[in-house]
């Protein structure tokens, strides 16, 4: 499917994929960097941002916006990452342009009213009070903070209830004012539209939007921190085991041969660690391994919902199925079989308009080129034994280690 780019000069990217198998048109406003301007003593504000910048605007309130997206069956929703704030939205294409037109309302000149912001504010505390009650989500928040310190990345989304609790309108406003603006803005459109169509929709109503002076400072990438293993005592029949390693950025060369670690490791019921260690050994109630995708040093994490006496089988054997892949190379069989289940997992997340929006724009958002879908698949084609052995020996070093258990 075509995608033509377009640069304002205002510093508006704009990614258009005409697709009109379907009469909608979905869009994603990307904000470059999300999370990663965060400060320790703000976590938590992009989330709030999120959740109060479709709350009301110099011309229309939170009920008004509501009323307009409802009555014309669109949606509209916010939300952050690391690297990204963005806003998305989905309509019929007759009735794209209004949407349009409300959405770069609300980009523009949201008010963060104090009355939503006391609401989303004890929202979010609600939000950060039920997260401490699982242990997946305090292993896992406990580990960025082992990998990442306080850069950002080691902040928890949601933030810190002393933290969240003292963030004002004057904060939101200023992020907004300093952070989504229009040299850091990426709008991908895709569906029943075409490009000179989106072009023309964009210059109508963001084309005048002046880029702010100075620009803010860009966000640093983290400082390396020193393997940890830490111990969360936390009354529950379930322990969680998690092993994590700090990882290569996407903008790596062996970004693609990261990602068939993962997949080969624990996507899937049919992934190394289910069948070795839940399957035949039992020691597993859940059983998985993740890399996100980042701009900045990522992560390898393998981990384990376990019975609290099979902790220690747990930790070694995740320790062990990573360090295999650093000692022995793969056979050639079975990366095939990875890189089969990686290619057809991506190809099924770009189906729908509102998932080649989230692609492309993300993609734009990370400065990786236009063409990297088409790189990215023939490098994941492209990679032999002996890349992924050498990927898993720089990768799988000393770990940190997180295990929440009751005793």
């Amino acid at each position: 499917m075509e995608r033509h780019k377009y640069t304002l000069d205002n510093g508006i990217t704009l990614i258009s994929i005409e697709n009109p198998a379907v009469d909608l048109v979905s869009a994603k406003f990307f904000f470059r960097y999300g999370t990663q301007v965060e400060t320790p003593e703000q976590a938590g504000l992009v989330h709030l941002v999120t959740a109060m910048i479709t709350k009301g605007t110099e011309v229309h309130t939170a009920q008004e916006i509501a009323e307009l997206i409802e009555s014309r069956g669109a949606v509209l929703s916010a939300e952050a990452s690391a690297d990204y704030l963005v806003i998305n939205t989905k309509t019929l294409t007759s009735d794209f342009a209004s949407i349009f037109a409300l959405t770069s309302e609300i980009l523009r000149r949201p008010t963060f009213p104090e009355s939503e912001l006391e609401l989303e504010r004890y929202l979010t505390l609600q939000g950060i009070k039920a997260k401490q009650e699982r242990p997946f989500s305090i292993a896992y928040d406990q580990m960025q903070t082992l990998l990442f310190g306080k850069h950002s990345y080691g902040l928890p989304l949601l933030g810190f209830p002393e933290t969240v609790s003292q963030l004002t309108q004057a904060h939101l406003q200023t992020y907004h004012r300093q952070y989504l603006r229009p040299d850091h803005l990426v709008i991908a459109l895709a569906g029943n539209l075409s490009p000179d169509r989106a072009l023309t929709l964009v210059q109508e109503y963001l084309g005048d939007w002046h880029t702010p002076h100075p620009a803010p400072p860009s966000p640093q990438p983290p400082q390396p921190q020193p393997p940890t293993h830490l111990h969360i005592p936390k009354a529950t029949q379930q322990a969680i085991v998690m092993v994590s390693y700090p990882a290569i950025p996407v903008t790596d060369a062996n970004y693609s041969a990261m990602k068939l670690i993962a997949t080969y490791l624990g996507s899937g019921l049919s992934s190394r660690l289910f069948v070795e260690l839940r399957e035949k050994q039992g020691l597993a109630y859940e059983v998985s391994a993740f890399y996100p995708t980042r701009q900045f040093t990522s992560q390898l994490s393998a981990y384990m919902g376990t019975a609290p006496q099979n902790i220690d089988r747990a930790k070694t054997g995740l320790e062990q199925e990573c360090q295999r892949l650093a000692e022995t190379a793969l056979p050639p069989a079975e990366l095939d079989l990875a890189k089969s289940k990686l290619l057809g997992q991506y190809a099924l997340s770009k189906q729908t308009n509102s998932q080649l929006a989230q692609t492309y724009g993300w993609y734009e958002c990370l400065g990786l080129s236009v063409d990297f879908d088409q790189h990215y698949q023939a490098q994941v084609q492209a990679v032999t034994p002996e890349q992924l052995q050498h990927t898993a020996q720089q990768c799988f070093q000393a770990p940190s280690i997180v295990i929440v258990s009751a005793n």
